[in-house]
């Protein structure tokens, strides 16, 4: 091709107002093919290059811009259709309560918003959840909260009293739950004053997996929670748990038994077949549920790699602690204080290996979890099989490997979980 024809190519598309200067530009292409032409003509290439990426910058900018304030529009509209029987509160309203989202009255911020605390007009104390409009994320988890828990009430569910949906202002508001999260209980300052005994902890146990069950087997559409971890789980003034925050929660139809997704959760908590593979069920709650479990017990978080004073997660030395018969190592000392029930102990922490087994289908249902927890039975062993765990690979790439930035431990190493899907069920009570 001659360099007429380079620049037919290259000027191709440039629209019919720059037809002049393209004819200009043949004519000093054609003065200069024998002389020293070439090194304007591959300038001139690149300003034509980035011209045209500038241009297609800005419209896909713009595009994004608009495409954005039509996703604002809906959401206002969509979540009109969805307040039902909700109150929907001005945010003068919501402003005057949390005098005006004052720094005193923060309660906690989490992945999707803010949290404050609020007083209404009535005397009745409220959690303020804010999410952020600019964030097209927050939108969905939004949206979501309020289409799975409006009108659901359980006394082991926070109860959304409404929300408000004002120009650029996304805000649920929740009751109250006086002692926070599980997480600043269990394993915030010591500050706080909170006492939790093996009563408490076991009573927490019980009701988050009521709770669960109630989401999995009771409500249709079923419930998938998809974050259950202690930050989740609010303890009222009774010290009865309350699961929170829906924003990533999925509906299941009747006869729908798992559905494939972006993987979204807290690392620590993820079952494994989910953080691998994006297939999510009902198990995968069941998973969290078992890493709670064992946070309770112990008194410490899931996710530091420091145990056994080894670097070791917490399903990985426990499961060696229950192999070596040493399991009430891993009871927090605090309960060592005050005496506990060892026998009840240990079968909580069974329980917990037996939620946690690396093969989903392994796992009990939340309805025969609750059954587990809440008789004094003998389980059946002989049926446990390893737990498998996930974890970031930045937090574990100095003694394991890593794909894809993502690592995933699987005990014993030679039993993988997508080998063994399809095993049935087992009966976990001898």
């Amino acid at each position: 091709m001659g360099w007429l024809g380079l620049a037919r190519l290259a000027g191709h598309g440039l629209g019919e107002r720059e037809t002049e200067q393209r004819e200009r530009t043949r004519a000093t292409i054609s003065r200069n093919r024998h002389g020293g032409g070439s090194g304007w003509l591959a300038g001139w290439l690149v300003t034509v290059r980035k011209c045209r990426e500038q241009r297609a910058e800005s419209e896909s900018r713009e595009k994004r811009v608009r495409a954005e304030r039509r996703e604002v529009k809906w959401v206002e509209a969509l979540a009109w259709n969805l307040l039902g029987n909700i109150k929907h509160f001005s945010h003068k309203e919501i402003r005057v309560a949390t005098d005006n989202f004052h720094p005193s009255n923060k309660l906690g911020r989490g992945g999707f918003g803010t949290v404050y605390k609020g007083t209404l007009k009535s005397g009745v104390e409220v959690a303020v959840k804010t999410l952020s409009a600019q964030s097209k994320q927050g939108l969905r988890e939004f949206l979501t909260e309020i289409n799975t828990i409006t009108n659901v009430k359980h006394p082991n569910l926070v109860e959304l009293l409404g929300c408000c949906v004002q120009e650029s202002n996304r805000i649920l508001v929740y009751e109250y739950v006086e002692n926070n999260s599980l997480d600043r209980a269990l394993l915030g300052s010591k500050s706080l004053n909170i006492k939790l005994d093996w009563g408490k902890r076991s009573a927490i146990c019980l009701g988050t997996a009521t709770g669960l069950a109630f989401l999995h087997e009771e409500l249709v559409p079923h419930i998938v929670h998809r974050d259950i971890k202690a930050s989740n789980i609010l303890i009222d003034k009774d010290f009865n748990p309350k699961i929170g925050d829906f924003g990533l929660a999925k509906l299941f139809p009747d006869n729908i038994t798992h559905i494939s997704t972006r993987i979204a959760g807290t690392t620590g908590y993820l079952a494994p077949e989910y953080a691998l593979g994006g297939q999510l069920t009902m198990k995968a709650d069941v998973y969290s549920f078992g890493v709670l479990i064992l946070e309770i017990v112990s008194g410490r978080s899931s996710a530091k790699e420091n145990w056994g004073g080894t670097e070791k997660f917490l399903f990985e030395w426990a499961w060696e602690l229950y192999q070596e018969n040493r399991l009430m190592e891993l009871v927090d000392p605090e309960l060592k204080v005050e005496g506990f029930p060892e026998e009840e102990i240990l079968r909580y922490m069974k329980v917990a290996f037996f939620c946690s087994q690396a093969t989903a289908s392994r796992r009990p249902l939340m309805s025969q979890v609750v059954e587990m927890l809440s008789r004094n039975i003998r389980l059946n062993e002989k049926e446990l099989t390893a737990p498998g765990f996930f974890t970031d690979s930045g937090e574990s790439s100095s003694k394991k490997g890593s794909t894809s930035g993502l690592m995933v431990s699987l005990l014993p190493l030679d039993s993988h979980p997508f080998m063994r899907m399809w095993i049935q069920s087992p009966t976990f009570i001898n």
